[in-house]
């Protein structure tokens, strides 16, 4: 049976939530809002609160305040029916390495209670979206990290979610794999139009797919909005200067203002554009793959 959902609310509602471990507050009461086809990124270093957050999301973890909706649903009261809404894709791979694709498949088509006679046509359509039906009865073990990531990737979609979350999923991947990886998650988002919330330390990762940006540190959000934007509230170009002992760095609103500058410079400089990093940076003082 389809979950239900209430007409024109979010797919997701976060308000308010706190976690504490012991004396230690890991989100400090963060709020936001995910729409029907969004796709998010929650940007920050380790430590930030990221995975907390996407544990209590998923029902992993419980928040020690604030609340959780689901297309107007609340978590904590629905939750078996709330998460017939979620697809997970963990940072680690957690499939079975004994097992070919198509029975880690199988065996997920299982617990998610997808009935029999609707199996292999999720399955193989699967295998197709995720570009792996040659290599469906080889062992997972066999596989190299990109193609167990878009074995994962593809799995958290058998029972149809209607938002996906991202834990780290390009993490340790060389940057060629990385690439090949975004292209299936845009796939699932454009051709799919599942909502997705990522979590990501790469900033090239964040600003390549993200149509909205949650930054996040010490368990608060202290931006948000699409990257341009974050990107053009302190300049579009930053004038770096090194010196002996620092770099330091100058925001301009046009290339033109910053090559201006850059002429009057006794040291050794370099015009860039702005990155998200540099936005992360000037808030909290922070590199953001601390």
């Amino acid at each position: 049976m389809k979950a239900s959902m209430s007409e024109g609310a979010a797919a997701l509602s976060v308000e308010g939530l706190v976690k504490r471990f012991g004396k230690r507050k890991a989100l400090r009461g963060i709020s936001f809002r995910v729409e029907g086809g969004d796709f998010i990124g929650l940007l920050g270093p380790n430590g930030a609160g990221k995975t907390t957050t996407i544990k209590i999301l998923t029902g992993l973890i419980k928040p020690t305040e604030g609340g959780v909706r689901y297309y107007g649903r609340d978590f904590a009261a629905h939750p078996r029916e709330a998460k017939r809404f979620i697809g997970m894709v963990p940072q680690q791979s957690n499939l079975d390495r004994d097992l070919t694709a198509y029975e880690n498949l199988y065996l997920h088509t299982i617990l998610h209670g997808i009935p029999k006679p609707a199996r292999k046509e999720r399955i193989e359509e699967a295998l197709e979206f995720a570009g792996l039906t040659e290599y469906r009865d080889r062992q997972v073990k066999t596989f190299s990290g990109g193609m167990r990531r878009r074995l994962v990737i593809v799995r958290a979609l058998l029972h149809e979610p209607r938002i996906l979350f991202l834990d780290e999923p390009t993490v340790g991947l060389d940057p060629q794999i990385r690439r090949t990886l975004w292209d299936l998650i845009l796939k699932v988002n454009q051709v799919k139009g599942t909502a997705i919330l990522l979590t990501t330390h790469y900033i090239e990762e964040a600003e390549k797919l993200c149509g909205r940006v949650l930054i996040i540190n010490k368990g608060r959000i202290i931006a948000e909005g699409p990257p341009d934007d974050l990107k053009r509230e302190i300049g579009r170009y930053v004038l770096e200067i090194f010196l002996e002992d620092r770099i330091e760095e100058e925001f301009f609103p046009s290339r033109d203002e910053a090559l201006e500058r850059l002429k009057e410079c006794d040291h050794s400089c370099k015009v860039r554009e702005v990155t998200l990093e540099d936005v992360f940076l000037r808030l909290t003082g922070r590199r953001i793959n601390v």
